[in-house]
């Protein structure tokens, strides 16, 4: 196999472990916080800070390096607009995760304190974090199908 195509192998492998990881996350801490259970919720959200420190961030970390190579690999251009609009929204989904790391780690820490308080009742900050965490998955998940259509079309 040559290098290019090794290299574009783990360009897509790591696209698919931030989407996948992405939406697995999203999907249980949704529903874990829907049930009701503190004890489940609080579980689960300590399993989603390891998975995105695990998964989430070295993908994150491969994206750019691999995304590079094969613009140098393949010979194209840096100023082509959708290899540009792919590094804007690769920013944006950033932005957006990087708060998302801090929320989930301050909703681990409150879920964690109601279970062990004998309360069984999250407080309101953990909701109101909740909210934001839930709106920032939006912009986050769109911008990242949004490359995924620039790296398969190419458009000009």
């Amino acid at each position: 196999m040559d290098l290019y195509l090794a290299v574009k192998f783990l360009h897509i492998a790591g696209a698919a472990i931030l989407l996948g990881t992405g939406l697995g996350i999203a999907f249980f801490l949704f529903m874990a916080d829907r049930v009701g259970n503190i004890e489940a919720l609080a579980t689960t959200l300590r399993h989603v800070v390891i998975a995105d420190y695990v998964f989430t961030a070295t993908a994150a970390i491969l994206q750019p390096v691999t995304g590079l190579a094969l613009v140098h690999l393949g010979g194209f251009s840096l100023d082509q607009t959708w290899i540009w609009a792919s590094i804007v929204l690769y920013l944006l989904v950033g932005a957006c995760w990087l708060p998302v790391i801090v929320l989930q780690t301050r909703m681990r820490d409150l879920a964690d304190a109601a279970l062990h308080s004998g309360q069984n009742l999250l407080p309101p900050l953990y909701h109101r974090l909740m909210r934001i965490w839930f709106a920032l998955g939006w912009p986050a998940f769109l911008s990242v199908l949004a490359i995924f259509w620039l790296m398969v079309a190419k458009p000009t």
